[in-house]
């Protein structure tokens, strides 16, 4: 098996978001993986670092549709669905869609809205559907959640449940640009005129092709135990009332495979495993002790660097 095409698709994508947003490449190439493998992403992180301007890169990239609803408590299930309307001029009830209906949809400061609101999306997130007044409407198969939320305001919030945080395939943060990085941007003319000069790099139909390929990905035995190591060590480690879920790990081994798949393997080693880790599992748990997502993140990291990882695949 050939793993050219999976290289091919990774940079071309990459280099049209870098376009827009600078020094992110690897960001860019996680949210690569989470689309190649039909997963959504939340994006925690403080406001003025690019969120909303890579998902428009990256759906302009993808030749996608784009759209952004801005979460705030009085917004409805049905501002999210859409609703049936009647319609005086045909005598006959219509249905509007709602922003759900597009290929990447950004889902900005999500826990600013209820969680009956916050629920509207599970269904579409989990099973590309929509169901209004007992119809059900599907979603495209290349269909992606990028959900944001801000890690310091907790002022009229309303948490994530698990069972959300369970439906996204990573958590991400963007971080600051360099100094240098951050200069040249803010000397730019217009960033919006870059985005719209973005063309599509990639097709639905190319994704879909390449995500079938993934199980050719070979996981060997001894790094699938490592795996499993570490999901089991979630679910008994002292630190976590809740370890991974069994969707957590089929998260991972996805993941994985597309993340080795770009880096031009056809197998997948230990170190992808262990990189991707902290990203698709530490959002799962529910920890003990009340902790942000940084420390968070450092708990799970303190956990994985304790588990041997093996020296032959």
């Amino acid at each position: 098996m050939t793993v050219s095409d999976f290289v091919s698709y990774r940079d071309r994508l990459v280099e049209a978001c870098s376009q827009a947003i600078v020094g992110k490449n690897k960001e860019i190439t996680l949210i690569a993986v989470c689309y190649l493998c039909g997963g959504h992403i939340l994006l925690e992180d403080v406001p003025g670092t690019g969120k909303t301007m890579l998902f428009r890169a990256f759906a302009k990239a993808t030749g996608g549709s784009f759209k952004r609803i801005q979460f705030t408590p009085d917004v409805m299930p049905s501002d999210v669905t859409g609703i049936n309307f009647y319609n005086l001029k045909t005598g006959d009830f219509e249905f509007r869609p709602g922003p759900v209906f597009a290929d990447t949809v950004l889902a900005d400061e999500i826990n600013r809205a209820t969680p009956r609101t916050q629920s509207a999306l599970l269904e579409a997130m989990a099973e590309r559907q929509v169901s209004v007044d007992g119809v059900t409407r599907r979603l495209g198969e290349t269909f992606m959640v990028a959900a944001t939320q801000n890690p310091i305001e907790s002022y009229g919030t309303f948490p994530l449940p698990e069972a959300q945080m369970d439906r996204f395939m990573m958590r991400l943060k963007l971080g600051y640009m360099r100094r240098e990085e951050e200069a040249g941007v803010a000397l730019r003319r217009d960033t919006e005129d870059i985005v719209e000069k973005i063309c599509p790099v990639i097709s639905a139909e190319e994704t879909l092709r390449l995500r079938e390929r993934l199980d050719a990905i070979e996981i060997s035995g001894p790094v699938m135990d490592y795996l499993m190591d570490i999901v089991e060590k979630t679910r008994s480690d002292v630190r976590f009332n809740i370890g991974a879920s069994p969707r957590g790990t089929i998260a991972l081994v996805k993941a994985s495979r597309a993340y080795a798949a770009f880096r031009n393997r056809t197998y997948v080693t230990p170190d992808d495993v262990k990189e991707l880790a902290p990203f698709v599992l530490a959002h799962r748990l529910h920890y003990r002790t009340a902790v942000g997502s940084a420390e968070a993140e450092a708990l799970f990291v303190e956990m994985l660097n304790g588990i041997a990882v093996p020296t032959e695949i």
